[in-house]
């Protein structure tokens, strides 16, 4: 069996790999990457060599490099290639449409072609936009995204709904909340809060910092992906949540707490352009059908990644030094 995983060099897409190869004996993968600024194979670098591994460098709106990729066939794409980071597509949103709607067109036409059996397509809860204090997002919540970011992923989310209904094909969504974990890149939420307290330095925290998120481990997030790649129902999507609503401020506080670290280095800044309120997923779908379970809870969890930071420092001071700090300057210098 053959997998082909698009964005397999980045933080979900890595631990991704890894838990196939690990679990799944049968599949040989070929991770397909562009290696962008998130992109880093030294995520990788324990299961490069194992044979059933291949990787190969493209861009997934590159129609002769994906035809490539797919030279050979592919019974399942997973496409987690996607720029992802709402604070980027703000200073300009080109690349998130670039990639996120253009790519999954090519992407969905060139698995037509070469008669993919499953097109699985990794997506976010931030598409369906923002909750008041109670409810969660269901399944059947309409998409109503906030950013240029969101947008783009909604976007993506419809070419391969019209997929499924226009040509049949056998394509899957999950929308998952957000993750933490081993290889997360330094500019979202936990690995910058993490890494900066580990430096001693400040802690940006958006407005009040009392917006709500449900965390869940990005190895618990992987396992339903899996389930949803194999079991799932074309032209359904599934939920994916970790019951762990926190305000941002709690997880910092309590980031900090851990590495014994004072409050003081909190810097509110000023809040992002249209900021989200809250996210809840419901995820008793995936649950029942697939019978997925999570392993983490989020206080477990968020003890594990600290100490993951603290032991593989030279893989995040790397990033920091690099391109990550011209775009961490531009942004926070001035709010």
């Amino acid at each position: 069996m053959r997998w082909l995983v698009t964005g397999g060099a980045g933080f979900i897409g890595s631990n991704f790999v890894r838990l196939v190869l690990k679990e799944r004996p049968e599949i040989d993968l070929l991770n397909f990457d562009a290696l962008t600024y998130a992109g880093n194979l030294d995520n990788l670098a324990d299961v490069r060599d194992l044979p059933r591994y291949k990787f190969q460098r493209g861009r997934i709106q590159d129609r002769a490099a994906v035809e490539l990729a797919l030279a050979d066939g592919a019974d399942v794409i997973v496409n987690f290639a996607a720029e992802s980071h709402v604070d980027r597509s703000i200073v300009d949103s080109a690349p998130f449409i670039d990639t996120n709607v253009l790519g999954t067109q090519v992407l969905l036409d060139a698995a037509r072609r070469a008669k993919v059996g499953r097109f699985l397509h990794v997506s976010t809860d931030e598409v369906y936009g923002s909750l008041g204090k109670e409810g969660y997002f269901t399944e059947t919540t309409p998409i109503s995204p906030n950013s240029p970011y969101s947008a783009s992923k909604a976007a993506s989310d419809l070419l391969v709904h019209a997929a499924v209904h226009t040509f049949g094909d056998a394509a899957v969504i999950t929308r998952c909340s957000n993750n933490y974990g081993p290889y997360q890149f330094p500019e979202k939420l936990l690995p910058l809060m993490i890494s900066n307290a580990l430096e001693g330095k400040p802690l940006p925290v958006y407005g009040d910092g009392q917006q709500i998120r449900d965390w869940i481990h990005v190895e618990d997030h992987c396992r339903a992906i899996l389930a949803a790649a194999e079991r799932g129902r074309p032209g359904q999507v599934y939920n994916i949540g970790g019951h762990a609503e926190r305000a941002n401020l709690d997880v910092v506080r309590e980031i900090l707490r851990q590495l014994g670290q004072p409050d003081s280095l909190i810097k509110f800044v000023k809040d992002r352009p249209g900021h989200d309120r809250r996210y809840a997923i419901d995820s008793r779908k995936i649950e029942t059908e697939l019978g997925w379970t999570r392993k983490w809870n989020f206080e477990d969890g968020l003890a594990d990644t600290i100490r993951w930071y603290q032991e593989h420092t030279k893989w995040w001071q790397r990033i920091k030094d690099g391109t990550y700090q011209a775009f961490y300057d531009q942004w926070y210098g001035g709010r």
